[in-house]
């Protein structure tokens, strides 16, 4: 009887200490603008949206940092156990330029793009 105890009180400490050593990463999506000549776009507004889905949790503006960078945290949104993520639209505008792509977006990652505005 008293074996089975410390094995139960064992299992549930492993079990306790394992959980806690678990560290979920961040979930960003990174976006480089880059205009025809292949330089970053400082200042340029870039818009993370789902399209057609009125998901308002996706719809989301940064402006590009100087080294033509709009990075945006999803880790709020992100459930452990959740299987794929999102797969997000992307619109940019810098004054007269325009350009759009998409982005997917992955758990516990940095997801990266590049779109070019002209």
């Amino acid at each position: 009887m008293f074996k089975k105890r410390y094995l139960i009180l064992l299992s549930i400490f492993l079990g306790l200490v394992l959980q806690s050593c678990f560290k979920i990463e961040e979930t960003i999506a990174s976006v480089t603008v880059l205009n025809s000549a292949g330089t970053p776009v400082p200042g340029a507004e870039v818009h993370l949206f789902k399209f057609g889905t009125g998901e308002t949790r996706f719809d989301t503006t940064q402006f590009t940092n100087g080294s033509g960078i709009a990075s945006f945290n999803f880790s709020d949104f992100y459930e452990s156990g959740q299987s794929g993520f999102a797969v997000l639209d992307i619109e940019v505008i810098k004054g007269s330029l325009l350009g759009s792509g998409i982005i997917k977006i992955e758990e516990q990652e940095t997801s990266e793009e590049s779109i070019l505005v002209e």
